[in-house]
């Protein structure tokens, strides 16, 4: 393959069209034997980019080992569970099931926590068009003060996989252990960054707990939901202080709690 008579941003765009398909064996060849050193730098950047992909993908894949362990003992359908907003001093917990098709590649795929909000939303979307089925569910702040967090949060739990349009044969869960599910589960400690199908559930909880906190910021201006999302910021205590709990706090949690009841 002759690129002498190409100029450098030329084989640039030849680069950047041809990595839509395949970047054929005669290009590279080519570049490495030009005697342009900005030829000889195109290679390298593609195959520093290749070596990356080939990570990512070995990284993803490594993700589905439950998945893969699962569906090697019977099991086709196989369900993701995690929740969001634990922690938060107002709020719902959202809890999420996910179904993906087997060894769905999603790059950036990981607990949502280790993303950042703008992967977080192009996942969500991602994982929204392309998943086997996906429900979300909130836990009121009523239901968690009546409940408790654990107990909120594991309803939600039942809920969510109950909502499926398709039984789950199998659910893996992050760190919790449904007592009264009557389908095989698996609990794993850190699932969102070990199981393809929980991260996807931590995405899809996160994100739709932040898009609600969002609303209610609008809701409840003074309260800053939309920065800190109901956790108990220094921000977030300082107004509960000055404008009391409003009707999404937890009234059960610290210190919501005493600064409701005056102390």
């Amino acid at each position: 393959m002759d690129i002498s008579n190409l100029t450098i941003k030329e084989l640039e765009r030849l680069f950047k069209q041809e990595q839509e398909n395949q970047i054929t064996d005669e290009l590279l060849a080519a570049c490495r034997n030009d005697s342009r050193i900005a030829a000889q730098k195109l290679v390298q950047k593609y195959e520093r980019q290749q070596a990356k992909l080939a990570e990512e993908k070995k990284r993803l894949l490594a993700m589905y080992q439950f998945e893969e362990e699962g569906r090697q003992k019977g099991f086709e359908v196989i369900a993701g569970v995690d929740e969001a907003g634990r922690g938060p001093l107002a709020g719902p917990v959202s809890v999420a099931a996910v179904i993906l098709p087997p060894q769905l590649l999603l790059p950036h795929l990981n607990d949502s926590k280790k993303l950042s909000p703008k992967v977080r939303d192009e996942l969500y979307e991602d994982i929204m068009a392309k998943a086997v089925a996906v429900r979300q569910v909130f836990v009121e702040p009523e239901v968690i003060d009546r409940l408790n967090i654990l107990q909120a949060t594991m309803q939600g739990m039942y809920d969510a996989i109950f909502a499926l349009p398709c039984e789950p044969q199998l659910v893996l869960i992050d760190a919790v252990h449904l007592k009264e599910l009557n389908i095989p589960q698996l609990s794993l400690i850190k699932g969102d960054a070990r199981s393809a199908s929980i991260a996807a559930a931590s995405i899809i909880a996160k994100v739709a707990r932040d898009r609600l906190m969002d609303e209610y910021d609008k809701q409840y201006p003074q309260y800053g939901f939309a920065s800190h999302k109901g956790y108990g910021t220094a921000e977030h205590v300082a107004a509960i202080r000055k404008y009391g709990p409003c009707p999404i706090h937890r009234l059960t949690f610290e210190p919501v709690r005493s600064i409701a009841a005056g102390k």
